[in-house]
């Protein structure tokens, strides 16, 4: 089963190690609490539409560029569940 929260974790946190950049730095220019980004990247939070507007503009990328790459990954991870389940 797909989890949204956890691939939009994981695309934030890809974004963000890609630019060098930590956890402190990203969490300071977003106004949000280090252990707070640290559970959303994690997938253990889901972020509001306003706090991943926040992440995405502290990340200085855009909110639709990362929803389209969490699209993405979520339909090539729902056509490989439907490739390996049996009709």
């Amino acid at each position: 089963m797909i989890v949204l929260r956890q691939v939009i974790g994981d695309e934030l946190r890809r974004r963000r190690q890609d630019q060098g950049r930590t956890l402190r730095d990203v969490s300071g220019a977003a106004a949000v609490s280090l252990g707070y980004l640290s559970e959303v990247e994690r997938g253990q939070k889901e972020a509001s539409s306003e706090l991943l507007a926040a992440i995405c503009d502290a990340l200085e990328v855009s909110l639709s560029d990362v929803l389209a790459s969490v699209s993405t990954q979520v339909a090539q991870a729902e056509s490989t569940d439907r490739t390996l389940t049996p009709a």
